[in-house]
């Protein structure tokens, strides 16, 4: 890129960085276009040179959090086998929603009303879940657990026990350090559950 375009990236990504910043002081929804300009030391038109409007930056954050939620997650289980991948994934996605708490209440609840990322936004969304299916379809070719692991209903359990353990911990003790939580203390525990549920011979009440 030359100059300017780069100029541009870092006003965009500075942007985005403060937008955070201002909903981690004031409430996701709460964020104001005016108080980020007033940050960027700018006046609050300026901001729109870059983004339209508020759900624009929404959008934009939608897109940028999934995608480092993924590249994290690659990062970590990269060269591992489908089990190992799978609790070390899980652990993973725990730190970092501990550690991006604005940014995982944006992709995984509902802080914005009527915001709905668009479909480019939440394409990094989609390859996540898909390689959550990956990870158990290799997992089930492998003999380590039974095929229901990797239908729909195995994935929404596995999605619901991980996320009740992430919202618990946000919801009670936000302020505990990263990895010495109580609820997310017991991520490998909830694993396990769902491994012994869906264990290669009898998988729990599976048929």
């Amino acid at each position: 890129m030359d100059r300017r375009a780069r100029r541009r990236e870092e006003t965009i990504r500075e942007i985005l960085d403060l937008s955070v910043e201002v909903m981690a002081e004031e409430g996701v929804a709460a964020l104001s276009l005016a108080e980020v300009a007033r940050r960027m030391g700018m006046r609050t038109p300026s901001l729109y040179q870059y983004f339209p409007s508020k759900t624009a930056i929404y959008d934009a954050l939608f897109g940028q959090s999934a995608r480092d939620l993924n590249e994290t997650l690659h990062k970590a289980t990269a060269g591992l086998d489908a089990l190992d991948r799978l609790r070390i994934g899980t652990l993973k996605f725990v730190e970092w929603t501990r550690l991006n708490p604005v940014r995982a209440q944006l992709l995984f609840w509902r802080p914005v009303p009527g915001f709905v990322p668009s479909a480019e936004a939440f394409a990094p969304a989609v390859d996540n879940v898909t390689e959550v299916r990956t990870v158990l379809e290799d997992a089930v070719a492998d003999g380590l657990l039974h095929p229901g692991a990797a239908t729909d209903e195995g994935v929404a359990l596995l999605n619901t026990l991980v996320a009740g353990v992430v919202s618990q911990q946000m919801s009670n003790e936000p302020e505990a350090p990263v990895g010495e939580g109580r609820f997310e203390r017991l991520a490998p525990t909830v694993l396990d559950l769902f491994i012994t549920h869906y264990a290669p011979h009898g998988g729990g009440d599976q048929p």
